[in-house]
C-alpha cells in the first residue's frame, strides 16, 4: 500500500492539520517516509462521535460476525507480506527475524481471540429462574452476563510495534468484547501503524462491520492523548509503557466528572531467586540463561529481569562470575529510538556511581548509533536494603545482582518489593523448596506470574496466561493484559430481571442457541 500519513477516522481518512512529524531510522537517526499529520481536535471528535454513535450496534453484531471479523484482520497482516516487515525494521531497529516472529504472535492471538469468540463462554453467562412459589417472598427471574462498556482509547507500545500496538492485544481483545477502539499510535513506527490500521480498516468494511468500529491518531506528543482520555465518549483506556506516562494517563483519569479505568502495563524489574542448591548444580546454565534474557531485543522487553538474588557463599561466588562472563561475550544492539537509548545510558552511569554498586562486566563498546551495551553490575544485600531507589527499573540490557548474606536477608528483601510482572525461582529438586517454603507464597503476593526454573522473557499468548500484577506493575493487579482473560477489561456485568425472553441476548435464552456454558440455578450446563 502506499503510505499517506492521515489518520483513519473510522473509514474516512483524515489529514487537515498542517503540523507534521516524521519516522526516525534509529539506526541512522535520519528522517524517512512520508509525513504524518497530528491529529486535530476537529479530527479527534469526528473519530469519537462516530465511535459513539456505532456502540450500541457493534455492541450486537453476532458472534460469527465478530469472528469473521477478526481471522479477516489476521489474514490481511499477513497478505501485508515484505512491505510490513520492512518498514517495521527501518523504523525500530530490530531485526527480520523478531519482526517476523512477532508478526506470528499478533496473528495467532487475535486468532484466540476470534476462537474465543466463537466458544462463547466468556461472557459468563449466568441464570436463576424464578420460583414463584418460595416463602415468605418468591424469587424473580435473573439473568447476567458480562456486557461491552464502550469506545476504548489504545496507546501503541514502543518495544512491542505489532503485538502490542495498533493490533496488539489490548486492541483486539476490546474488539472482541464489542467495544469500538480508537488507537493512538506510537510515533516510534507511524508507517508500521498505518499498514496495520488499513489492515482492521479494510477488514471491518469487508466483513461488514459499522463506520467508526475502528479509527487511529496520529501525534508526536502528548496533547492528542491527553485529549483522548478526557473525552466524555471515552469509556476506557488501555496503555503500555513507562511507569511515568501510566500514572500520567491514570490520574488524568481520575479528573474527569465520570472517572473511568485506565488499565496501565508500566513498570517492572522482574526479579529472579537463585536458590543455593541450584547455585551448587547449574551455575553455570543459569548464568547463562539469564544474561540472555537480559540482553534479548538490547534489554527492552516489559520482563526484562532487572534484578538478580542469590546468597553470597563459597559454593556460589561463581555466579557473578559466570554471568559476567556472558556479559562480556554478548554485543550491543540499536534500541528503538533514541530517546530510549539515550535514557538507558543516563539511568545505567547513575546506578554506576553509587559507591556500593560495583560493575561486574559490560560488553564491547557500541560502534552504531542508538546502540546499548549490556552492563551487569553486582551490591551487597545490606547494600540494597538502605536503598530502595536500587530496585527501580532500568530499561535496556542493565541486571544488578544482589549478594545477600542469608536465606532470611533474602526473605526479607522479598516482601520489600513492590508489584512485579513476574518473579522467578530457580531451585534444584525439592531440597531448595523445602528449605524456602516461604519464598514462593511471598513472591505470589507481589506479581503476576510466578516462573520456576525459567526465565521471565518469552510471555506466552493463552488463556491461562496473567500479564498484569500489583502497583505500579500495572494500575489494577484484577486483570491481564495478555491471554484471553485480558477481554474482561472492556465488560462489565449486566443483570436482567423478570426480562421478556424476546428481549433477552441469545446467551441468557432459555434454548441457548449458541450452546454456550452457563451457570444456571448454580449449575453449570450447556444445555437448553
Amino acid at each position: 500500500m502506499n503510505l499517506t500519513g492521515q489518520h483513519f477516522l473510522g473509514f474516512e481518512r483524515s489529514g487537515e492539520n498542517p503540523e507534521y512529524f516524521t519516522a526516525i531510522n534509529p539506526a541512522t537517526n535520519e528522517a524517512f517516509g512520508v509525513k504524518y499529520h497530528v491529529a486535530g481536535q476537529n479530527e479527534i471528535n469526528r473519530a469519537l462521535v462516530k465511535a459513539e454513535e456505532i456502540f450500541t450496534g457493534y455492541s450486537e453484531v453476532t458472534a460469527k460476525q465478530k469472528a469473521s471479523f477478526l481471522n479477516l484482520i489476521a489474514d490481511l497482516i499477513l497478505e501485508a507480506g515484505d512491505q510490513l516487515i520492512e518498514i517495521c525494521m527501518a523504523e525500530t531497529g530490530l531485526a527480520n527475524g523478531r519482526i517476523t516472529g512477532e508478526r506470528a504472535r499478533t496473528i495467532n492471538q487475535i486468532r484466540l481471540f476470534a476462537g474465543l469468540v466463537l466458544e462463547g463462554s466468556w461472557v459468563e453467562a449466568t441464570i436463576d429462574t424464578a420460583i414463584p412459589e418460595r416463602q415468605p417472598a418468591p424469587r424473580p427471574d435473573i439473568r447476567s452476563m458480562l456486557i461491552p462498556i464502550g469506545p476504548v482509547v489504545v496507546f501503541g507500545a514502543s518495544n512491542f510495534p505489532l503485538a502490542f500496538s495498533v493490533a496488539g492485544g489490548d486492541t483486539i481483545s476490546a474488539l472482541a468484547g464489542g467495544n469500538p477502539v480508537i488507537v493512538k499510535a506510537h510515533p516510534a513506527h507511524p508507517g508500521t501503524s498505518e499498514i496495520i490500521a488499513n489492515c482492521i480498516s479494510e477488514a471491518a468494511k469487508r466483513s461488514g462491520m459499522p463506520d467508526g468500529t475502528f479509527s487511529m491518531l496520529y501525534d508526536s506528543g502528548y496533547n492528542t492523548g491527553r485529549l483522548l482520555v478526557v473525552h466524555p465518549q471515552i469509556r476506557a483506556v488501555a496503555f503500555t509503557g513507562s511507569f511515568a506516562g501510566g500514572k500520567a494517563l491514570y490520574d488524568l483519569a481520575q479528573t474527569r466528572p465520570d472517572p473511568i479505568p485506565v488499565f496501565a502495563e508500566m513498570s517492572s524489574v522482574n526479579p529472579i531467586f537463585v536458590l543455593p542448591e541450584a547455585l551448587k548444580t547449574s551455575a553455570g546454565s543459569i548464568a547463562k540463561a539469564i544474561a540472555g534474557s537480559v540482553t534479548l531485543g538490547a534489554g527492552q522487553f516489559c520482563t526484562n529481569p532487572g534484578l538478580v538474588f542469590f546468597i553470597g557463599d563459597e559454593n556460589t561466588v561463581k555466579l557473578p562470575e559466570f554471568l559476567g562472563e556472558e556479559i562480556r561475550k554478548s554485543i550491543p544492539q540499536t534500541m528503538l529510538t533514541p530517546g530510549i537509548a539515550g535514557n538507558y545510558h543516563k539511568d545505567v552511569s547513575h546506578a554506576l556511581a553509587d559507591k556500593n554498586i560495583n560493575l561486574l562486566m559490560e560488553s564491547a563498546e557500541a560502534s552504531g548509533q542508538n546502540q546499548a551495551k549490556p552492563v551487569i553490575a553486582l551490591v551487597s544485600g545490606a547494600a540494597f536494603e538502605q536503598n530502595k531507589n536500587l530496585s527501580s527499573e532500568v530499561f535496556g540490557p542493565f541486571s544488578l545482582v544482589v549478594s545477600c548474606d542469608s536465606k532470611d536477608q533474602m526473605l526479607r528483601i522479598a516482601r520489600s518489593l513492590h508489584g512485579q510482572l513476574t518473579a522467578s525461582i530457580f531451585h534444584d529438586a525439592d531440597k531448595d523448596l523445602d528449605d524456602f517454603t516461604l519464598l514462593p507464597g511471598i513472591l505470589k503476593t507481589k506479581v503476576g506470574r510466578l516462573i520456576f526454573n525459567g526465565i521471565p522473557t518469552g510471555v506466552e499468548v493463552c488463556h491461562a496466561m496473567i500479564h498484569g500484577g500489583p502497583f505500579p506493575a500495572t494500575t489494577d493487579s484484577r486483570f491481564t493484559s495478555v491471554g484471553t482473560s485480558s477481554i474482561k477489561r472492556f465488560v462489565r456485568p449486566v443483570a436482567l430481571q423478570d426480562c421478556a425472553h424476546s428481549l433477552l441476548p441469545p446467551e441468557l435464552r432459555d434454548d441457548n442457541p449458541m450452546g454456550i456454558m452457563r451457570l444456571i440455578n448454580g449449575k453449570r450446563s450447556n444445555q437448553s
